[in-house]
């Protein structure tokens, strides 16, 4: 949201970005665009979604605004309403198959909301934008909608290459349920190197648990949550990474994360999962070695591989170099300034 916000306002449109306080949130920087934070009595559950779709409904009726874009599926019934009692414009941005998460599709109460407010809402939101195309050709099926694909990827700027002494693996994101990471943790007991995890989650202490179950404290290296600088040089100072994720619903089926990218600007091959957008991708440039599954025979295999193969190492790194060029902000920044000028001048 940052670059897409960033974007918008250097091309001129007046942007603010809505969002709401969290225990943890950190003081807000200065932008090129207006950000707002809506206070809520409740932090989680059922009564923070219904205070914040409240607060939110108020809060947009009573701003001036000439287009609305709701922000996944937690956000679209208010702006949506707002859109309607006012006659503005309205887009829908899809950052993920919100009915296919896996904390939605194990609760089938909540499944079954949330599955009304998809078929309902997305059909009224004729435009729109999502990740990858796999979503877009999914809600065209689905609802009729024709959305564009502006991909989550970073901006591509000038890299120094980091000399590898050690061979270290890398993993960024979420530590949460359903990112293979504790098959990962069994994977390293037959791993030739080290693991560094790089971010924080609610299953943290499922993982680190892990670590002392299969005894690799010696291997695994958690370095929690790091600012965004410290982070590129993290991930530029491994050797090769990893991007694993259970197929537990359609959207981690159909996901096209953004450290897939992350770790191709860094010129960093990885062991991805050989799902639909990282299997296209990796046909039109082999940037990856992917895995059908998450057992730690094929992860620590694959690894392996990465680390002792080094002509395979090599072409790898070569393609990321390549396809830097085609996968960053600049270009798909593009096609979101020409989203937003078609939208307008309708």
């Amino acid at each position: 949201m940052q670059r897409i916000c960033g974007s918008l306002a250097a091309a001129g449109y007046h942007v603010e970005l809505v969002g709401y306080t969290r225990k943890n949130s950190v003081a807000l920087k200065a932008k090129p665009f207006s950000q707002k934070r809506i206070n809520c009595l409740f932090k989680v559950g059922k009564l923070f979604y219904a205070e914040y779709n409240m607060r939110l409904f108020f809060y947009l009726f009573f701003k001036k605004n000439d287009c609305i874009c709701a922000i996944d599926l937690d956000t679209i019934l208010p702006c949506y309403l707002v859109s309607k009692l006012k006659n503005v414009k309205r887009v829908y941005d899809a950052h993920e198959y919100f009915t296919q998460l896996e904390e939605v599709i194990s609760r089938p109460i909540i499944y079954k909301y949330w599955h009304w407010v998809e078929r309902t809402m997305i059909p009224r939101f004729k435009k729109g934008y999502t990740v990858c195309k796999s979503i877009a050709d999914l809600f065209t099926q689905k609802y009729g909608a024709t959305y564009e694909v502006i991909r989550n990827v970073p901006l591509l700027a000038p890299m120094e290459e980091i000399e590898k002494k050690e061979k270290i693996l890398i993993y960024q994101g979420a530590i949460n349920k359903g990112r293979g990471l504790e098959k990962l943790i069994a994977a390293m007991q037959n791993i030739q190197g080290i693991l560094w995890i790089c971010g924080e989650g609610n299953f943290m202490n499922e993982i680190k648990s892990a670590v002392i179950k299969y005894k690799v404290t010696e291997k695994v290296v958690f370095w929690s949550m790091l600012n965004p600088e410290e982070l590129k040089i993290k991930t530029r100072s491994a050797y090769i990474a990893i991007n694993p994720f259970e197929r537990q619903g359609l959207n981690q089926y159909l996901s096209l994360s953004n450290k897939f990218f992350d770790y191709i600007h860094a010129v960093l091959p990885q062991v991805a999962m050989n799902y639909p957008e990282y299997s296209n991708i990796n046909k039109e440039t082999e940037v990856a070695v992917l895995i059908d599954d998450l057992e730690p025979e094929t992860i620590a295999a694959s690894v392996n591989k990465l680390f002792s193969d080094k002509e395979l190492y090599t072409r790898l790194k070569n393609n990321c170099k390549q396809t830097r060029d085609k996968f960053n902000w600049q270009q798909e920044e593009k096609k979101l300034l020409a989203f937003y000028q078609q939208l307008f001048n309708e």
